[in-house]
């Protein structure tokens, strides 16, 4: 398991949460979100874009009487990408991360604590 670099960015990481935490299908309206995040709508319009490039969310554009508003919503590529990047993290996290030869890793906690042999 590896990090995605792209989602792995603080801010749009916590975009692609956001959006996760939603039922698959489902949209949240951009002034939604970005009142959520506390970004501007440039800040989070620059990432949107980034994450659409990718294939990881879809926008959709619409008008509300005169007023335009805009959806936002996690694509299944999208979801799955989440879903690797947290499974890596959580992985990371649990000291269970693949060592740089490629073996699964794991932490003894007891020597860490103790500085030699448990």
């Amino acid at each position: 398991m590896t990090l995605d670099e792209l989602i792995h960015q603080p801010t749009r990481l916590r975009i692609m949460a956001a959006l996760a935490a939603l039922a698959p299908n489902s949209e949240v309206e951009f002034t939604y979100l970005r009142d959520l995040l506390e970004l501007t709508d440039g800040n989070l319009s620059a990432h949107l874009l980034r994450l659409e490039e990718a294939g990881y969310v879809r926008s959709r554009k619409t008008f509300v009487g005169r007023k335009p508003r805009t959806y936002v919503a996690l694509t299944p590529r999208g979801r799955a990408a989440f879903e690797s990047h947290r499974a890596a993290l959580l992985a990371l996290l649990s000291g269970q991360a693949p060592q740089p030869d490629g073996t699964p890793g794991t932490t003894d906690r007891s020597t860490e604590q103790t500085g030699g042999t448990a």
